[in-house]
Protein backbone atom coordinates (compact mmCIF):
# COMPACT_ATOMS: atom_id res chain seq x y z
CA UNK A 1 0.00 0.00 0.00
CA UNK A 2 3.09 2.23 0.30
CA UNK A 3 2.66 5.27 -2.19
CA UNK A 4 -1.26 4.52 -3.01
CA UNK A 5 -4.04 6.60 -2.20
CA UNK A 6 -6.24 5.30 0.86
CA UNK A 7 -8.32 2.38 0.08
CA UNK A 8 -12.00 3.12 -1.26
CA UNK A 9 -13.38 1.48 2.03
CA UNK A 10 -11.42 3.58 4.51
CA UNK A 11 -11.35 6.77 2.65
CA UNK A 12 -14.04 8.31 4.94
CA UNK A 13 -12.68 6.79 8.23
CA UNK A 14 -11.14 8.98 10.99
CA UNK A 15 -7.36 8.50 10.72
CA UNK A 16 -4.65 9.89 13.04
CA UNK A 17 -1.66 11.39 10.88
CA UNK A 18 1.63 10.76 12.21
CA UNK A 19 4.58 11.42 10.90
CA UNK A 20 8.79 11.27 11.56
CA UNK A 21 10.73 14.39 10.35
CA UNK A 22 14.03 14.85 9.54
CA UNK A 23 16.37 17.16 7.45
CA UNK A 24 15.29 14.98 4.27
CA UNK A 25 11.96 13.69 4.06
CA UNK A 26 8.84 13.20 5.57
CA UNK A 27 7.54 9.46 7.05
CA UNK A 28 3.92 9.04 7.05
CA UNK A 29 1.98 6.85 8.86
CA UNK A 30 -2.23 6.38 9.16
CA UNK A 31 -3.61 4.90 12.26
CA UNK A 32 -5.97 2.78 11.32
CA UNK A 33 -5.60 2.39 8.07
CA UNK A 34 -2.16 1.35 8.33
CA UNK A 35 -0.73 3.07 5.22
CA UNK A 36 2.85 4.22 5.00
CA UNK A 37 4.55 6.93 2.63
CA UNK A 38 7.41 8.48 3.04
CA UNK A 39 7.97 11.86 0.60
CA UNK A 40 10.71 14.28 0.61
CA UNK A 41 10.59 17.64 3.27
CA UNK A 42 10.25 20.35 0.77
CA UNK A 43 6.83 21.78 -1.07
CA UNK A 44 6.81 18.65 -3.52
CA UNK A 45 6.86 16.29 -0.89
CA UNK A 46 4.02 18.23 0.89
CA UNK A 47 1.92 18.19 -2.61
CA UNK A 48 2.65 14.53 -2.53
CA UNK A 49 1.25 14.21 0.95
CA UNK A 50 -1.83 16.20 0.32
CA UNK A 51 -3.00 14.04 -2.58
CA UNK A 52 -1.84 11.09 -0.33
CA UNK A 53 -4.77 12.19 2.63
CA UNK A 54 -7.71 12.97 -0.70
CA UNK A 55 -10.48 11.93 0.86
CA UNK A 56 -9.40 11.52 4.54
CA UNK A 57 -10.84 12.61 7.45
CA UNK A 58 -8.01 13.11 9.49
CA UNK A 59 -8.75 13.87 13.41
CA UNK A 60 -5.14 14.71 14.50
CA UNK A 61 -1.56 15.06 13.25
CA UNK A 62 1.18 14.46 15.41
CA UNK A 63 4.97 15.23 14.94
CA UNK A 64 7.87 15.54 16.77
CA UNK A 65 9.55 18.72 17.71
CA UNK A 66 12.92 18.74 15.83
CA UNK A 67 14.41 22.44 15.81
CA UNK A 68 13.24 23.93 12.59
CA UNK A 69 12.98 21.10 9.92
CA UNK A 70 9.27 20.53 11.27
CA UNK A 71 7.71 24.28 11.21
CA UNK A 72 7.25 23.70 6.73
CA UNK A 73 4.80 20.71 7.77
CA UNK A 74 3.21 22.04 10.27
CA UNK A 75 2.43 25.40 8.89
CA UNK A 76 1.48 23.77 5.98
CA UNK A 77 -0.87 21.39 7.38
CA UNK A 78 -2.38 23.72 9.54
CA UNK A 79 -3.21 26.20 6.59
CA UNK A 80 -4.87 22.67 4.83
CA UNK A 81 -6.99 23.26 8.05
CA UNK A 82 -5.60 20.32 9.98
CA UNK A 83 -5.04 19.85 13.66
CA UNK A 84 -1.21 19.35 14.34
CA UNK A 85 0.12 18.40 17.51
CA UNK A 86 4.09 18.88 18.29
CA UNK A 87 5.02 16.92 20.80
CA UNK A 88 8.30 16.24 23.33
CA UNK A 89 10.74 13.76 21.28
CA UNK A 90 10.98 12.58 24.82
CA UNK A 91 7.57 11.74 25.48
CA UNK A 92 7.08 10.30 22.26
CA UNK A 93 10.01 7.67 23.10
CA UNK A 94 8.57 7.09 26.30
CA UNK A 95 5.42 6.39 25.07
CA UNK A 96 7.39 3.75 22.52
CA UNK A 97 8.47 2.24 25.09
CA UNK A 98 5.63 2.19 27.59
CA UNK A 99 3.61 0.34 24.62
CA UNK A 100 6.50 -2.06 24.24
CA UNK A 101 8.37 -0.65 21.34
CA UNK A 102 11.82 -0.91 21.89
CA UNK A 103 13.03 -0.70 17.98
CA UNK A 104 13.67 3.11 16.99
CA UNK A 105 13.63 3.83 12.68
CA UNK A 106 11.73 6.44 10.85
CA UNK A 107 8.90 4.02 9.78
CA UNK A 108 8.46 2.46 13.30
CA UNK A 109 8.29 6.26 15.21
CA UNK A 110 5.84 7.88 12.86
CA UNK A 111 3.58 4.48 13.39
CA UNK A 112 4.23 5.53 17.01
CA UNK A 113 3.58 8.97 16.58
CA UNK A 114 -0.05 8.25 14.98
CA UNK A 115 -1.11 5.64 18.34
CA UNK A 116 0.48 8.97 20.56
CA UNK A 117 -2.70 10.75 19.24
CA UNK A 118 -4.96 8.33 18.78
CA UNK A 119 -4.85 7.23 22.57
CA UNK A 120 -3.82 10.59 23.89
CA UNK A 121 -5.39 13.17 21.80
CA UNK A 122 -3.10 15.73 22.88
CA UNK A 123 -4.39 19.38 22.25
CA UNK A 124 -3.26 21.16 18.93
CA UNK A 125 0.18 23.25 19.46
CA UNK A 126 -0.77 26.62 18.29
CA UNK A 127 1.40 27.84 15.27
CA UNK A 128 3.83 30.19 15.97
CA UNK A 129 4.32 33.16 14.24
CA UNK A 130 7.19 33.81 11.27
CA UNK A 131 8.53 36.87 12.87
CA UNK A 132 8.44 35.27 16.69
CA UNK A 133 10.00 32.46 15.18
CA UNK A 134 12.71 34.83 13.21
CA UNK A 135 12.98 36.79 16.86
CA UNK A 136 14.05 33.11 18.78
CA UNK A 137 16.64 32.46 16.38
CA UNK A 138 17.87 35.84 16.74
CA UNK A 139 18.15 35.59 20.60
CA UNK A 140 19.52 32.29 20.72
CA UNK A 141 22.25 33.65 18.63
CA UNK A 142 22.78 36.31 21.08
CA UNK A 143 23.10 33.87 24.03
CA UNK A 144 25.36 31.79 22.81
CA UNK A 145 27.40 34.63 21.22
CA UNK A 146 27.48 35.73 24.88
CA UNK A 147 28.42 32.20 26.12
CA UNK A 148 31.62 32.59 23.45
CA UNK A 149 32.58 35.99 24.86
CA UNK A 150 32.66 34.54 28.43
CA UNK A 151 34.76 31.78 27.90
CA UNK A 152 37.41 33.78 25.56
CA UNK A 153 37.46 36.37 28.09
CA UNK A 154 38.76 33.87 30.68
CA UNK A 155 41.32 32.20 28.71
CA UNK A 156 42.55 35.37 28.10
CA UNK A 157 42.66 36.12 31.57
CA UNK A 158 44.38 33.20 32.03
CA UNK A 159 46.64 33.31 29.16
CA UNK A 160 50.36 35.01 29.62
CA UNK A 161 51.84 34.79 26.20
CA UNK A 162 51.50 38.30 24.83
CA UNK A 163 51.23 36.91 20.92
CA UNK A 164 48.07 35.10 22.49
CA UNK A 165 46.75 37.71 23.95
CA UNK A 166 46.63 39.97 21.26
CA UNK A 167 44.90 37.30 19.23
CA UNK A 168 42.40 37.00 22.19
CA UNK A 169 41.66 40.86 23.03
CA UNK A 170 40.83 41.12 19.15
CA UNK A 171 38.22 37.88 19.28
CA UNK A 172 36.81 40.03 22.26
CA UNK A 173 36.08 42.85 20.43
CA UNK A 174 34.58 40.93 17.47
CA UNK A 175 32.34 39.04 19.76
CA UNK A 176 31.47 41.87 22.09
CA UNK A 177 30.42 43.80 18.45
CA UNK A 178 28.56 40.67 17.27
CA UNK A 179 26.46 40.64 20.10
CA UNK A 180 25.87 44.83 19.82
CA UNK A 181 24.54 44.31 16.23
CA UNK A 182 22.11 40.85 17.21
CA UNK A 183 20.90 43.11 19.85
CA UNK A 184 20.15 46.15 18.14
CA UNK A 185 18.22 43.57 15.37
CA UNK A 186 16.46 42.20 17.80
CA UNK A 187 15.16 45.75 19.79
CA UNK A 188 14.55 46.85 16.26
CA UNK A 189 12.42 43.35 15.08
CA UNK A 190 10.15 44.32 18.58
CA UNK A 191 9.71 47.99 17.91
CA UNK A 192 8.42 47.36 14.25
CA UNK A 193 5.86 44.75 15.41
CA UNK A 194 3.14 46.94 18.05
CA UNK A 195 2.00 43.73 19.53
CA UNK A 196 5.36 42.39 20.41
CA UNK A 197 6.41 46.10 21.63
CA UNK A 198 3.58 46.17 23.68
CA UNK A 199 4.70 43.07 25.24
CA UNK A 200 8.18 43.98 25.21
CA UNK A 201 7.20 47.20 26.76
CA UNK A 202 4.77 45.83 29.58
CA UNK A 203 8.00 43.32 30.60
CA UNK A 204 10.25 45.79 30.91
CA UNK A 205 8.51 47.74 33.16
CA UNK A 206 8.77 44.96 35.90
CA UNK A 207 11.66 45.72 38.15
CA UNK A 208 14.10 43.42 37.81
CA UNK A 209 13.80 42.86 34.02
CA UNK A 210 16.43 44.17 31.69
CA UNK A 211 16.54 44.61 28.13
CA UNK A 212 17.56 41.22 27.67
CA UNK A 213 14.88 39.15 29.73
CA UNK A 214 12.18 41.43 28.51
CA UNK A 215 13.41 40.27 24.48
CA UNK A 216 14.15 36.73 25.69
CA UNK A 217 10.66 35.82 27.14
CA UNK A 218 8.92 38.00 24.29
CA UNK A 219 10.28 35.62 21.74
CA UNK A 220 10.86 32.02 23.97
CA UNK A 221 7.30 32.35 26.04
CA UNK A 222 4.49 33.58 23.10
CA UNK A 223 1.91 31.61 25.39
CA UNK A 224 2.15 34.40 28.20
CA UNK A 225 -1.35 36.47 28.79
CA UNK A 226 -2.85 32.88 27.24
CA UNK A 227 -2.22 30.43 29.71
CA UNK A 228 -2.91 29.92 33.40
CA UNK A 229 -0.50 31.32 36.06
CA UNK A 230 0.42 27.12 37.19
CA UNK A 231 0.59 26.10 33.13
CA UNK A 232 2.92 28.92 32.49
CA UNK A 233 5.62 27.99 35.55
CA UNK A 234 4.94 24.36 34.18
CA UNK A 235 6.60 25.51 30.94
CA UNK A 236 9.16 27.28 32.32
CA UNK A 237 9.90 24.61 34.50
CA UNK A 238 9.92 26.49 37.69
CA UNK A 239 6.77 24.77 39.21
CA UNK A 240 7.41 22.32 41.59
CA UNK A 241 7.20 19.05 40.73
CA UNK A 242 5.14 16.40 43.86
CA UNK A 243 6.93 13.17 44.02
CA UNK A 244 5.03 10.96 46.48
CA UNK A 245 4.50 7.24 47.33
CA UNK A 246 1.76 5.67 49.63
CA UNK A 247 3.49 7.56 53.34
CA UNK A 248 6.29 9.28 51.86
CA UNK A 249 6.21 13.08 50.98
CA UNK A 250 9.44 13.76 49.31
CA UNK A 251 10.54 16.85 48.73
CA UNK A 252 9.44 18.98 45.74
CA UNK A 253 11.83 20.22 42.65
CA UNK A 254 11.38 21.84 39.64
CA UNK A 255 11.90 19.82 36.58
CA UNK A 256 11.48 20.29 32.81
CA UNK A 257 10.36 23.07 30.68
CA UNK A 258 12.23 25.53 28.54
CA UNK A 259 15.49 25.83 30.55
CA UNK A 260 16.81 28.57 27.91
CA UNK A 261 14.54 30.81 29.71
CA UNK A 262 15.70 30.07 33.21
CA UNK A 263 19.16 31.97 33.13
CA UNK A 264 17.89 35.56 32.40
CA UNK A 265 14.68 34.73 35.02
CA UNK A 266 17.48 34.12 37.80
CA UNK A 267 19.35 37.28 36.79
CA UNK A 268 16.07 39.22 37.05
CA UNK A 269 15.19 37.80 40.33
CA UNK A 270 18.62 39.05 41.77
CA UNK A 271 18.04 42.35 40.61
CA UNK A 272 14.26 41.94 41.46
CA UNK A 273 14.82 41.09 45.12
CA UNK A 274 17.14 43.93 45.22
CA UNK A 275 14.71 46.58 43.83
CA UNK A 276 10.94 44.92 44.74
CA UNK A 277 10.45 45.82 48.41
CA UNK A 278 7.86 42.52 47.98
CA UNK A 279 9.77 40.53 46.62
CA UNK A 280 13.15 41.19 48.82
CA UNK A 281 10.19 40.57 51.52
CA UNK A 282 9.14 37.28 49.93
CA UNK A 283 12.41 36.01 49.72
CA UNK A 284 13.39 37.06 53.73
CA UNK A 285 10.38 34.99 54.62
CA UNK A 286 11.94 31.70 52.88
CA UNK A 287 14.95 32.37 54.18
CA UNK A 288 14.36 33.13 57.46
CA UNK A 289 12.36 29.43 57.30
CA UNK A 290 15.06 27.70 56.82
CA UNK A 291 14.54 27.35 52.45
CA UNK A 292 18.12 27.14 50.93
CA UNK A 293 19.02 30.45 49.02
CA UNK A 294 19.33 28.93 45.72
CA UNK A 295 14.96 27.30 46.63
CA UNK A 296 13.72 31.26 47.95
CA UNK A 297 15.43 32.62 44.17
CA UNK A 298 13.67 29.65 42.70
CA UNK A 299 10.47 31.12 44.06
CA UNK A 300 11.33 34.76 43.17
CA UNK A 301 11.99 33.28 39.58
CA UNK A 302 8.12 31.63 39.60
CA UNK A 303 6.52 34.88 40.87
CA UNK A 304 8.17 37.14 38.41
CA UNK A 305 7.19 34.58 35.38
CA UNK A 306 3.52 34.86 36.86
CA UNK A 307 3.44 38.13 37.52
CA UNK A 308 4.22 38.61 33.94
CA UNK A 309 2.00 36.63 32.99
CA UNK A 310 -0.84 38.39 34.82
CA UNK A 311 0.09 41.75 33.39
CA UNK A 312 0.33 41.07 29.62
CA UNK A 313 -3.27 39.22 30.52
CA UNK A 314 -4.03 42.62 31.92
CA UNK A 315 -2.58 44.60 29.14
CA UNK A 316 -1.32 46.91 31.37
CA UNK A 317 2.43 47.64 32.98
CA UNK A 318 3.64 47.22 36.28
CA UNK A 319 2.62 49.34 39.02
CA UNK A 320 3.73 50.04 42.64
CA UNK A 321 0.18 50.07 43.55
CA UNK A 322 -1.63 47.67 41.20
CA UNK A 323 -5.20 48.56 40.34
Amino acid sequence: MQGKNLPEASAHARVYLGIDVCKAWLDIYLHPTGQRQRVANSRDGLRRLRGMLAGADVALVVMEATGKYHRPAQRTLHAWGLAVTVVNPLRARLFAQASGIVAKTDPVDARMLALYGACLEPAPTPVTPKLVEDLQELVRARHSATVQATAITNRLAATHDAFLKRELKRQVKNAKSHIKRLHDEIQQRIKDDPALKRRYTILASIPGFGPVTAATLVAGLNELGDASNKAIAMLVGLAPIACDSGDTSRERHIKGGRAHLRPPLYMAALAAIRTNPHLEAFYRRLRDKGKPPKLAITAVMRKLVVLANSLIKQNRQWMTTPP
